[in-house]
């Protein structure tokens, strides 16, 4: 995993921009399979609430919220 590919899709989700999960892969250039093991990573292991959205053709978080695992020095 790449964690600069994984700050990248979590800003495309947040924008709601990701496209196809076909656009997503050729835009991260990885393939279609890597978008879906980053996706797993960031329900189960990160538990953020990503869905897709048919309509809109992105991936988008169904609840409110942010993902956020920068360093903070603010430790409360």
């Amino acid at each position: 995993m790449n964690i600069s590919k994984i700050k990248n899709l979590i800003h495309l989700i947040e924008k709601e921009r990701t496209g196809t999960p076909k656009e997503l892969a050729k835009r991260l250039e990885l393939s279609e399979r890597m978008v879906y093991n980053y996706m797993d990573v960031l329900r189960k292991d990160l538990k953020a609430p990503v869905i897709y959205n048919r309509i809109k053709q992105t991936y988008q978080y169904n609840e409110q919220g942010k993902l956020r695992w920068e360093w903070n020095t603010n430790t409360d």
